[in-house]
């Protein structure tokens, strides 16, 4: 599975699909603080984007992905909340 979630934290690796946003945005339902661990993660479906933007998520480690860190984490880090 692309998303594990352990406890206030989900930890994605390889390439994250839109399959995970209705567990995603579960999981962002009902954590007090949710937190991502984007490290491993290789490329994220929109969908997956969307889910964290809305639920006001903390970025705890950054995407090592050139890409992701350079157009998605600053999305992530400047969502209001």
């Amino acid at each position: 599975m692309p998303i594990r979630f352990d406890g206030e934290t989900a930890r994605f690796d390889g390439a994250c699909t839109a399959d995970e946003a209705i567990p995603l945005a579960e999981w962002t339902e009902a954590a007090n603080a949710p937190r991502v661990d984007l490290g491993a993660c290789t490329s994220l479906h929109t969908a997956l984007l969307q889910v964290l933007m809305v639920a006001h998520t903390t970025v705890a480690v950054e995407p090592e992905d050139a890409f992701l860190k350079a157009w998605v984490a600053p999305l992530l880090r400047n969502t209001p909340g």
